[in-house]
């Protein structure tokens, strides 16, 4: 006699487990690190994002020490410090958004704090893959192909000539 399992409802098929939900939203953070102003205010535009909401922490910009290892696995050091932008944002929803980025930008951590809280909605995180982490994500790739043609040109292929019996 054959059993079936009925099929999970509707929201349990969608929903992702924690630790999963928390790898994409790193993810998706990392993108929005990278992302550029303008590219951040076209995907949140897009997306139909009201970009009003509360500071909880006003985007500033300070320093953070940056430490290294030699060869990857030695002794950690400090290599200097780093100039961060950062911003703490609350939708109107309750829902909270951070950023932290390399640079002095702090119109650009804002817009990234309330991408990442837009994000943690889930009826708003479609529209932001779609519209907003997408295109950052193709641009980035295309980027790096274009390092690896421009490496690959300056390639020299060495060879060996074999002068007959010696």
């Amino acid at each position: 006699m054959q059993t079936f399992r009925q099929a999970p409802k509707k929201q349990e098929r969608h929903q992702a487990s924690a630790p999963q939900l928390v790898a994409e939203r790193q993810s998706a953070m990392a993108l929005l690190s990278r992302a550029t102003t303008a590219e951040l205010n076209d995907g949140l535009n897009k997306a139909q994002c009201d970009v009003t909401c509360e500071d909880l922490r006003k985007p500033d910009v300070g320093l953070v020490m940056a430490r290294g290892r030699i060869s990857g696995t030695g002794q950690p050091f400090n290599v200097g410090e780093v100039t961060v932008s950062r911003a703490a944002v609350r939708l109107p929803s309750g829902t909270t958004g951070f950023s932290y980025l390399i640079g002095r930008s702090p119109e650009r951590a804002r817009l990234a704090a309330i991408a990442d809280a837009y994000w943690q909605i889930e009826d708003k995180r479609v529209a932001v893959e779609t519209h907003l982490l997408k295109p950052v994500r193709l641009r980035i790739m295309a980027e790096q192909q274009k390092k690896r043609e421009q490496a690959a040109a300056t390639q020299v292929d060495f060879f060996t000539m074999v002068r007959g019996d010696d």
